[in-house]
């Protein structure tokens, strides 16, 4: 009786959690969280910093049940750490604890600021790109580290022919390589073009040579890496979404179907044989 109790209790704990109510309060309690924390940098009267502090001891507490509901709701409570989203909530639920007072102010009032990415936990939508940027970033590695490289060789020309122009723009490798970051986020690129033209009439071939690699083909490889890992990403989802395996949602290859085209011929003609059969027997 006991552990029929449990069980039930779990199951309707477990239905409270994925209801669209209970959903929708938590993300409006994240909101007025996000709300209040905005409020409390405005110089507001003594009465208005008394409501605040109610309203975020109220949010804490709440933020604390939902948690533990969450939690409970598991049938294997092992299985609630295995989800990198339920460590991140527990760490921000556990840091909102931390008194807004003494000299744990700051971090007590940064932990309230990061409750506001609760909201991403939430939404099934935001927990996809996340996870799309995350599982990009390896991909993405490989490109900025060859934007590196092309960075390094466009400042060590720059500091060796322009360094003379201007030292404070290319003096060294370092500075000529923020240089080159202004240049390839197109912030005020055409002055420090200018200046080396004057001296240099062909330096422009420099300038838009790096723009086309950096701010064009560079550019447009993350943003197709991230499209393509989205792509993934939104392919999972609507997979586990009707409760349907990776393979199982991809199209049948070519080998499948002439797999499946001589089993078919195999099975007809094991019927063609006891069709023969039976006749046999019969005329028999």
């Amino acid at each position: 009786m006991k552990t029929g109790t449990i069980f039930s209790l779990q199951r309707r704990l477990k239905e409270i959690d994925s209801s669209k109510w209970f959903q929708g309060i938590v993300i409006a309690v994240i909101i007025l969280s996000a709300l209040l924390v905005g409020a409390k940098t405005h110089n507001l009267p003594p009465e208005g910093i008394v409501v605040l502090a109610i309203l975020d001891v109220a949010v804490t507490v709440f933020f604390v049940i939902e948690l533990v509901i969450r939690f409970l709701a598991y049938p294997r409570k092992s299985e609630f750490f295995k989800s990198g989203w339920n460590i991140f909530d527990t760490i921000i639920v556990i840091g909102s604890l931390i008194p807004a007072g003494g000299s744990g102010v700051l971090i007590a009032r940064l932990l309230r600021v990061f409750r506001v990415l609760r909201l991403v936990s939430m939404v099934p939508e935001l927990r996809l790109l996340i996870n799309a940027l995350i599982k990009a970033i390896p991909r993405m590695g490989y490109i900025g580290l060859l934007m590196f490289v092309i960075f390094y060789i466009y400042a060590a020309i720059g500091s060796i022919v322009f360094a003379d122009i201007n030292e404070v723009l290319w003096g060294d490798v370092s500075i000529a390589m923020l240089t080159l970051f202004r240049v390839a986020t197109f912030e005020d690129w055409t002055d420090v073009m200018y200046e080396t033209m004057a001296v240099y009439p062909i330096s422009w071939v420099f300038y838009l040579t790096f723009i086309f690699l950096t701010a064009f083909i560079f550019l447009n490889m993350m943003v197709g890496t991230i499209l393509e890992v989205m792509s993934e990403e939104h392919e999972n989802f609507r997979a586990e979404s009707h409760g349907e395996s990776k393979e199982g949602g991809e199209p049948a290859s070519r080998a499948q179907i002439e797999a499946l085209h001589a089993e078919i011929a195999e099975l007809k003609a094991l019927i063609k044989e006891g069709a023969l059969t039976n006749q046999q027997s019969k005329s028999s």
